[in-house]
């Protein structure tokens, strides 16, 4: 043998230029000026010639809210660290540039917005509505991000707006979240399938644990430790498509370059497990809301050693099935108390959850949600809440602080006492369609924070309990994590600009109206019209249904009368008409209920007829507007609910718990009424009726010379007898069981 298997260039023999060799290096010589020519030409073209997975994850972004028109804009990655993105023309495209697919889904909305002067909604139904000729961008602009954290969602959301969605309705609200800059979404989707395996681990039946389950619309206060077992047990075929559905989800915010807020395990146990595991350290939490004591939860300690197990198991088996990005929600003692009070006490259970969590994943960061300290303002004293935060090593927490706008807790707390916290706008309870939210205040709080927050302040954050009518509001507040040289007012123009599709100064000047004097107050649990509030003479029946107004009603009658002077066929300017015309109606209802009142006291019985007859005439004239936009759907709701369905029974069992949450709720008056809205289906077949079955009583008892007590809630006032209040309490017992069947519960 000699070296003719040999690595050494040396003694290799060079081809000849006229054999077989040579046609093949005339033909690489080829190939190689095509494709140079090519990349040249996408150059030109304004194409980047390679693609990222962060420009790829852009691109189809693109294509699914702009369909072929996407072909008008291109992206390139920078290299920049911190998030930011910048628009110019590049030839016949519009180059996007930005540092991961999150900054370039931002300068993307941008685009749409400001030059296209068109929206995306965060409803899968509602279309992008682009111009037929996509403009160019005359002169580069930019943004860049002042926060790095931008955090969206609620656990109630999940409940109040989200709980039928399937993957289309999760795709576009995804590309929302995208397009608005938000990186850290809540995803609590498709826990329960994680804690099925984990349960079975010990002992538990598949029985036993779908018991444990609430249902559907329920689970997010399942989820906080509130509930257990209400209208449940939870069906499998609900378990098992949640999970696949929880997979689609985390897939396509992971490309989006956000970072999920999975759960943890909080020391929300079965009852169950006390007899799988006999002498655990459980106590019952306090009941929620007056549910009955069989749906109280159990706790288990954290000084437990099993507890530490737990969360072993947990985090374990949903890492194998979704994944991690080291960011937990674990919420403890929402709305309820903890074993005990005492700080050293409250620290223990801190230190305890996060020392589990880490045992686990040592890059776990720990997000809590500081409703609690709103909530209960009176017991989380400075001590308390020191003790519970310190606890917990510093930079390893961070706390949502949770309704901002209302209350900043940050600034009672010595910044939290050095965890790091995200200032949220909360602005919507229970899914109720009142038109509020403050834009003016929300800037001028965000602006403080940036400028006061210290190093503890790192991001800004939503956290609606659901959808409602407001999504300009929440669009507003997000962009402000980004400093983009574009002013409020700038801002509330392009609003106008956006949902019309063009320039109009009577468009403008009705956002603007709104945005001074309608849009002027934090959002009020519970805000509702007269028309969905439960029938009484005066005042309101319940604390759910906040009437008063933080507004003059007749700036709002103001900027309607602007609205109806403007021409336009966009969605979105039709959803405005249909909006304000709505809350129209709402808002003068009240006075016509006020004159049924005086007319019952003034012994006017013709006029109280026709009290009666022009108010249930107003719920004829609201559903007639309520009928013109799927936001305002009943039908939606339920056919959506059901669709989760393997049969009729299931379809049945789903229908059901989606028509309790929007009424009754749960199993006493409590939270009745708690997450009302103004939907055709529900205003004439469930608001209406009760109005009309009032004042037939009203007027049944006048007729009997009998009085009619008015009631706020379902007792007898002080200063009243029973016998006196009767009437009213057998209509309050009669409108019960009419809630009760119309949600079909048993």
């Amino acid at each position: 043998m000699n070296n003719s298997n040999t690595n050494s260039k040396s003694n290799q023999t060079p081809l000849p230029s006229g054999g077989a060799g040579g046609g093949f290096l005339f033909l690489k010589s080829v190939v190689l000026l095509v494709v140079s020519l090519a990349l040249m030409s996408i150059e030109a073209a304004g194409e980047p010639a390679f693609k990222t997975a962060d420009v790829r994850a852009a691109e189809a972004l693109a294509r699914r809210v702009m369909g072929s028109k996407a072909s008008a804009v291109v992206f390139e990655q920078t290299g920049e660290k911190t998030d930011s993105y910048e628009l110019l023309q590049k030839g016949r495209k519009v180059l996007i540039r930005g540092n991961n697919a999150n900054s370039m889904a931002v300068g993307l909305n941008r685009y749409i917005q400001q030059f296209c002067l068109a929206n995306v909604s965060w409803y899968d139904f509602n279309p992008v509505e682009l111009p037929e000729t996509m403009p160019r961008v005359p002169a580069k602009v930019s943004g860049r991000v002042e926060v790095p954290i931008r955090f969206f969602l609620n656990y109630c959301t999940f409940g109040y707006t989200m709980p039928w969605w399937k993957w289309p309705q999760w795709e576009r609200f995804i590309d929302w979240m995208a397009l608005n800059g938000v990186n850290m979404p809540l995803a609590i989707t498709g826990q329960e399938a994680v804690w099925q395996k984990v349960w079975r681990k010990y002992g538990l039946t598949d029985e036993q644990i779908r018991a444990y389950f609430t249902g559907p619309a329920h689970l997010p206060w399942q989820r906080m430790i509130n509930i257990d077992r209400w209208q449940g047990p939870l069906p499998q075929s609900w378990i098992d498509g949640q999970a696949e559905l929880q997979k689609q989800i985390l897939k396509r915010e992971r490309e989006l370059n956000m970072t999920p807020a999975l759960p943890a395990f909080s020391g929300h146990i079965p009852a169950e497990l006390e007899q799988a595991v006999p002498g655990i350290k459980t106590s019952r939490v306090s009941r929620w809301c007056s549910f009955d004591e069989k749906y109280q939860c159990t706790y288990l300690n954290p000084s437990d050693p099993i507890f530490a197990r737990i969360q072993k198991d947990f985090l374990e088996e949903q890492t194998r099935m979704y994944g991690t990005d080291h960011v937990y929600g674990v919420d403890l003692f929402n709305e309820v108390s903890p074993p005990s009070w005492e700080p050293d006490s409250l620290a223990k259970i801190s230190a305890g959850v996060f020392e589990s969590m880490t045992s686990v994943d040592p890059e776990a960061i720990w997000l809590q949600m500081g409703w609690l300290f709103i909530n209960n303002q009176k017991a989380w004293t400075p001590e308390r809440i020191k003790a519970y935060l310190t606890a917990v090593p510093l930079g390893r927490m961070i706390i949502l602080d949770y309704e901002s706008d209302y209350i900043e807790i940050w600034r009672r707390t010595e910044h939290f006492y050095g965890q790091q916290f995200i200032w949220c706008y909360l602005g919507n309870f229970g899914g109720m369609t009142e038109i509020e939210g403050d834009y003016k205040l929300n800037a001028k709080l965000i602006a403080a924070t940036k400028a006061e927050g210290g190093p503890e302040f790192v991001g800004i954050g939503s956290t609606l309990e659901g959808f409602g009518v407001n999504e300009p509001v929440y669009e507003a507040v997000m962009a402000q994590a980004w400093n983009t040289g574009v002013g409020l007012e700038e801002y509330i123009d392009n609003i106008a600009d956006r949902h019309l599709g063009r320039v109009d100064p009577s468009f403008r000047a009705y956002w603007h109206t709104m945005a001074d004097k309608v849009c002027t107050t934090h959002t009020s649990t519970g805000a509702s019209s007269i028309i969905v509030a439960h029938p009484n003479l005066e005042g309101q029946w319940h604390w759910t249904t906040e009437l008063r107004k933080g507004y003059d009603i007749a700036n709002l009658e103001e900027a309607l009368a602007i609205l109806e002077t403007v021409k336009g066929s966009s969605s979105y300017f039709k959803f405005d008409l249909a909006n304000t015309r709505r809350q129209s109606i709402g808002n003068r209802a009240l006075a016509v209920r006020k004159r049924f009142a005086d007319a019952y006291q003034a012994g006017d019985r013709d006029g109280m007829v026709a009290a009666s007859k022009e108010f249930l005439g107003m719920c004829d004239q609201l559903v007639a507007v309520l009928k013109t936009c799927r936001e305002f759907s009943l039908d939606d709701w339920i056919r959506d609910a059901r669709s989760w369905g393997k049969d009729e029974a299931e379809k049945d069992y789903f229908e059901m718990n989606a028509r309790t949450i929007i009424t009754v709720w749960g199993d006493t008056y409590t939270l009745l009424d708690y997450a009302n809205r103004d939907w055709d289906g529900l205003v004439e077949t469930y608001y209406k009726v009760r109005w009309q079955m009032f004042f037939d009583a009203v007027l049944a008892a006048y007729d009997a010379g009998e009085p009619f007590v008015n009631l706020r809630g379902p007792n007898v006032p002080n200063g009243r007898t029973k016998e006196e209040c009767e009437r009213a309490l057998k209509l309050n017992d009669e409108i019960w069981d009419f809630e009760c069947k119309w949600a079909h519960m048993k």
